[in-house]
């Protein structure tokens, strides 16, 4: 494990030379749910790195036999300031959200709802689902766009056949091959890569993104470090070339990047602000404005947030206390 804080200006390196200063972050469990919760592992945020790019969350769970956890059961939640990107490997989920969109989500295939100033949404396994395995991913909207309207997007990429490997680019372009998907954010990568046994790829990459790789099925290397499976390299800006190479049995990675975000943000829950007192605010009026708490005077006049939801559904989640801390911004 490399320690980036002891290169506090890394030098563009030669073309086609890999970074070496490739930092391992290892995941936490999470469990999401009651009784029978499934637990996901989380690489980002950490406290020592809350952002790759403009990516700031990234959990990953599977694969899970449904009959025991349960599944997902994430019910009517909010989202301010982020956009939200479920990827799967088996499964389904199905997705209903406040701006009126209902899509399963299926191995293969880009959801991406954008928040903009406020959405609601829930998230079930469907009842055919046996085993469930994937990611959820977030990200941060820029200050010019965190404000704008809610949108769902859903794209299935072609894959991408290399020597040793095949790749789905969900977001951005990677050889060759880009997707349509507007992320109204500065320029950013995601896609999944399915290596051959032994295999090892040379991708050639933005040398101004930042990039991390999720070691999703197994142990690979990337560039000079070895990554345990669940486990996240982060390599920073500098150089136009991330090497992976794979064990014996062949491995599938998340490659994510991205420019370097460069605002700082605040994040609580499933909020994105820019500071303590904006996440109390959002806070305030989802508890009122899905009736878990009395409406504040402060908020008179101004138009709703979070939208509603078809009759019938479960009842939503309430938000969690007010933090008693001030929330600090992470860079």
């Amino acid at each position: 494990m490399t320690n980036l804080d002891a290169h506090p200006a890394l030098a563009i390196l030669e073309p086609g030379e890999p970074c070496t200063a490739v930092e391992v972050l290892e995941p936490r469990l999470v469990p999401l749910g009651g009784l029978r919760a499934m637990t996901v592992y989380r690489t980002l945020p950490q406290r020592r790195r809350s952002l790759v790019g403009s990516w700031c969350f990234l959990d990953h769970y599977g694969p899970d036999d449904v009959s025991v956890t349960g599944g997902m059961q994430v019910p009517r939640h909010p989202h301010t300031g982020l956009a939200t990107v479920s990827w799967l490997f088996t499964g389904r989920i199905e997705h209903l959200d406040s701006a009126g969109n209902a899509a399963s989500v299926v191995p293969g295939e880009l959801n991406l709802m954008i928040a903009g100033r406020g959405i609601t949404h829930q998230e079930i396994s469907h009842t055919s689902t046996e085993t469930l395995h994937g990611v959820q991913l977030w990200y941060a909207l820029p200050e010019e766009t965190r404000f704008g309207e809610n949108r769902f997007e859903h794209y299935a990429p072609e894959p991408v056949e290399l020597p040793g490997a095949t790749a789905r680019v969900f977001v951005g372009s990677l050889l060759g091959s880009a997707s349509p998907v507007d992320t109204r954010t500065p320029a950013l990568l995601g896609a999944e890569l399915l290596l051959d046994p032994g295999a090892s790829v040379e991708l050639e990459v933005r040398a101004d993104f930042e990039h991390a790789v999720l070691a999703e099925s197994g142990n690979v290397a990337v560039n000079s470090a070895i990554v345990e499976h669940r486990s996240l390299a982060y390599v920073p800006p500098g150089s136009d070339i991330v090497r992976i190479t794979a064990g014996d049995e062949g491995a599938r990675i998340l490659l994510l990047g991205g420019v370097p975000f460069g605002e700082e943000i605040v994040m609580w829950w499933n909020f994105i602000g820019r500071s303590h007192d904006e996440i109390v605010e959002y806070r305030r009026r989802y508890q009122a404005e899905l009736g878990f708490e009395p409406a504040d005077p402060r908020d008179g006049g101004k138009p709703p947030l979070f939208g509603a939801s078809p009759p019938g559904e479960r009842p939503p989640l309430p938000a969690p206390p007010t933090p008693l801390a001030r929330l600090r911004p992470r860079a």
